[in-house]
């Protein structure tokens, strides 16, 4: 044993004496440690991990419409998804209407976290703003749309109002060629509809993007910022050559969690539409299709449980092919930065 230390600190490394068994006290200690985890435990057991594991057994089932029995298929489910031209114009649905939300989401909230760290601008009421940026993250997506629905309805919602009070009205051709002047029906266009729910995603996000932009802007050592001032870099040489270099595992944490959210997208697209994705279902996300092919008409819960399975390998794979694009970068970076 070494010398100096008491009996009850001995290591493995101590010659001869193995490690300290727990005492009686301890042993009732890690006992209540256990005992205070089970709730978990059992909730994550009973609503988490039980229904994914019943979700992928329903997937390789004919389990359809009011049966509570169901007989195992093999691969038939995930055989139809592939060629289901349905499920991929979802996807690419989803993709898009999640791509304009994204970039100027990342965009806006970077612009605003740079202004708001950066103290020799001495901006007041910080906390004020960075609050009210956040206030549409504490609202329900399923309100949120009703109220756009609201605000964006035809022919009497309230912007439809104040356009045509500007004199900017739709038109179309009637039946004798005479040209028809009408309000907007902004959720019979595409554009307008994907520009609405893009918006509507990037609305309640931005401020939640903002404050984890921020508190990785801030996280970084100041003493670099000091450095490069005293080599004579300006504000925009700090924030391209050192503050958007070191913010990337954050970017990256932002980027995969929206895009995992991105593929979840259903309130919105789903209460702002008539349930089914309209118009031409170019709204229809993975979820909505999901729900449609689940809960309504045939009611085919084997092809829906496909259908997640299926969205859950495709955000996996993405994630991946981002996490190691952007750690490929970085190596690159970091290979370029020794060179010089």
């Amino acid at each position: 044993m070494s010398v100096g230390h008491p009996s009850f600190l001995c290591v493995p490394t101590c010659e001869g004496v193995g490690v300290r068994k727990p005492t009686g006290i301890e042993r009732r200690l890690n006992k209540y440690g256990y005992i205070f985890v089970l709730p978990f435990i059992l909730t994550y057991a009973t609503f988490q991990l039980w229904p994914t594991i019943y979700t992928f057994l329903i997937g390789f089932s004919d389990l359809k419409g009011l049966r509570s029995d169901f007989t195992l298929i093999g691969l038939a489910n995930f055989k139809k998804l592939i060629g289901d031209k349905y499920f991929w114009e979802a996807i690419q649905n989803t993709f898009i209407m999640w791509t304009f939300n994204f970039i100027p989401q990342l965009g806006i909230a970077l612009l605003f976290a740079l202004w708001f760290t950066d103290d020799s601008l001495r901006l007041r009421y910080k906390g004020l703003f960075r609050t009210i940026f956040y206030l549409p993250n504490l609202l329900s997506a399923a309100s949120v749309a009703m109220l756009y629905r609201s605000l964006f309805g035809y022919p009497n919602g309230p912007i439809n109002l104040f356009l045509t009070r500007m004199g900017f009205w739709a038109t179309r051709e009637g039946e004798n060629g005479e040209i028809i002047k009408e309000a907007f029906n902004f959720f019979r266009s595409v554009p307008a509809s994907r520009g609405i729910v893009s918006y509507i995603q990037w609305w309640l996000w931005t401020g939640h993007t903002l404050i984890m932009l921020m508190a990785g802007i801030t996280s970084i050592n100041p003493s670099i910022f000091e450095s490069a001032m005293i080599d004579g870099a300006n504000k925009t040489q700090r924030a391209w050559y050192i503050t958007l270099p070191l913010l990337r595992p954050m970017m990256l944490y932002l980027l995969v969690t929206s895009m995992i959210g991105g593929m979840q997208m259903f309130e919105i697209p789903f209460l702002l539409t008539d349930m089914r994705g309209a118009p031409d279902y170019k709204i229809r996300t993975m979820m909505v299709y999901f729900y449609n092919i689940t809960f309504q008409g045939a009611n085919d819960y084997a092809y829906g449980a496909a259908i997640s399975i299926g969205v859950f390998i495709i955000t996996i794979i993405l994630a991946l092919i981002i996490y190691f694009f952007m750690l490929e970068r970085g190596k690159q970076a970091h290979a370029v930065g020794g060179e010089k």
